[in-house]
């Protein structure tokens, strides 16, 4: 039993330190894309002698009270001649965000922009289904898609369209930036690693010839692209990168433009976070058994195909993490009662070097964004950060089994806020669930469980494992108590107690 423990807890770690080596790869593509400052804009683009295309703005939208009137009021501000664009607001809602994009939409088309409000008789397909409920009656040879939470600058288009010059791009990416990064510590960390994937992976990825994947909003389409590649498809919570995929198996050529911003806001409860995280882990799993294969038997080149697949089961990284995490408390039992195995234990530390590779990666995408103080914004946030992510493993290691296993599951929305500065408040929101799922419960066993391995490490004089433990316990401790912070329970227990008192 004890050699299975390190079998499968060094399987684990394999896993984990070969995913590393992944985005170490692509940190030295990166380092090849000469770098300057980050800057919002590299000034306009022209469309030279052509004509300017006319573009169809998709905006899927699912009650969404708190931020539908600003997203429509952003894109009616669009610089782009009003006679070459429309937008169709794409309304499943249920609720009173009906009624406000109803009477907003009034009000634009008096000013001259041509909006409709498209609603559909069901919700087949959630936001893969809306998509392709537009797109039939689209009129643009582009589309350009936004999420509700989205508030892209008003010559985005001028910023983006240029760039299809060439007919075989059938894609264009921006990065996205953040309005909120600043509220609180959550929305730091999660900018911190948004940041990451926006500049080192997608740019290394572009750079390396590889597949890059639309982002689900923030960019443009060719219309005849997506028509090309099978149209919007409802069968994975991710319907942007299977998309994604299908077009470039088609030989269709992505553009990301790091240089090119969109603005957007950052979930600032834990909830929301988690709801945000279970849909992208779970929906690349169910992406990645979806295309792999097809992959493997394309006929792309060695490194486009290791690549592509590293890229789709990037996710996958949650459940070893977990799988490691666990199995390293009994290790150091097993490890402390069979001195004969002390080598293959100092081997081991080999792993480190993973850890390496993903902290250079993280540097470099620290150097991009905050180039006049990077060691100190590197300082503040990587280690949070790598808390959070552990403490994390749990909830999104159970979407990636999922996505893996088929086990189905409806889109479920992420709660916007409109929280721009430090003073807005959030509670109240009616998105919100207040309920304590059994996984928040386990997560702060958990917590107890990595605290007694860091006593079990002291206690037993050997400390390699001591700051694993540890982030494990602060990740694992304070996801579960921001978890239990916005639940009924908590107000239950501790709001209304003091309120007595």
């Amino acid at each position: 039993m004890e050699l299975l423990v390190l079998i499968i807890y060094g399987l684990s770690l394999t896993v984990v330190f070969v995913f590393s080596l992944g985005q170490f790869h692509l940190s030295l593509y990166y380092r090849k894309i000469k770098q300057t400052p980050v800057r919002g804009k590299e000034g306009k683009q022209s469309f030279g002698e052509k004509e300017i295309p006319f573009v169809t703005i998709q905006l899927p939208i699912y009650n969404e009270l708190y931020v539908v009137e600003r997203l429509l009021e952003n894109i009616a501000e669009f610089d782009y001649p009003k006679n070459k664009f429309e937008v169709q607001v794409l309304d499943d809602s249920t609720d009173e965000t009906v009624e406000i994009i109803r009477k907003k939409i009034e009000t634009l088309t008096s000013r001259g922009v041509d909006i409709q409000h498209i609603r559909r008789k069901d919700r087949i397909g959630f936001k893969a289904g809306a998509l392709q409920y537009g797109l039939d009656f689209a009129k643009g040879e582009f589309i350009a898609i936004f999420d509700a939470d989205f508030l892209p600058d008003p010559d985005f288009l001028s910023q983006t369209l240029p760039h299809f010059e060439e007919e075989k791009v059938g894609m264009v990416q921006t990065r996205w930036s953040h309005i909120n990064q600043n509220y609180s510590l959550l929305t730091k960390l999660q900018a911190f690693g948004l940041d990451a994937h926006f500049t080192v992976e997608q740019s290394g990825r572009n750079f390396a010839g590889s597949f890059i994947n639309f982002n689900g909003t923030g960019g443009v389409w060719r219309k005849s692209c997506i028509l090309d590649a099978g149209g919007w498809q409802p069968d994975t919570l991710t319907e942007d990168l299977d998309l994604s995929y299908r077009a470039q198996l088609k030989n269709w050529e992505f553009l990301y433009l790091e240089e090119v911003t969109t603005p957007a806001e950052l979930p600032v409860t834990i909830p929301a976070i988690k709801s945000q995280q279970y849909r992208w882990n779970k929906g690349a799993a169910e992406t990645a058994k979806k295309h792999i294969p097809t992959i493997l038997s394309s006929n792309l080149g060695f490194r486009r195909k290791l690549h592509a697949v590293f890229h789709l089961l990037n996710s996958s990284v949650f459940m070893f993490l977990f799988v490691a995490a666990m199995l390293s408390v009994p290790a150091l039992f097993i490890k402390d009662a069979h001195h004969e195995w002390e080598l293959a234990f100092h081997l081991a530390s080999i792993f480190l070097l993973g850890f390496m590779g993903i902290t250079y990666f993280y540097w470099l995408s620290s150097k991009r964004v905050s180039p006049k103080k990077t060691f100190s914004y590197f300082a503040k946030n990587f280690p949070l950060f790598m808390s959070m992510s552990m403490g994390l493993s749990l909830h999104n290691g159970i979407a990636v089994f999922e996505g893996f296993i088929g086990r189905k599951t409806p889109f479920v929305r992420t709660p916007k806020f409109n929280i721009k500065n430090s003073g807005d408040k959030w509670k109240g929101n009616v998105y919100l669930k207040n309920k304590l799922s059994w996984a928040t419960l386990i997560e702060g066993l958990l917590a107890l469980y990595f605290s007694f391995g860091i006593y079990s490490g002291i206690r037993l004089g050997d400390f390699g494992l001591l700051p694993f433990h540890f982030f494990l316990f602060l990740g694992f401790g304070t996801i579960f108590y921001m978890s239990l912070k916005t639940s009924g329970l908590f107000h239950l227990l501790f709001v209304k107690k003091k309120l007595q008192v």
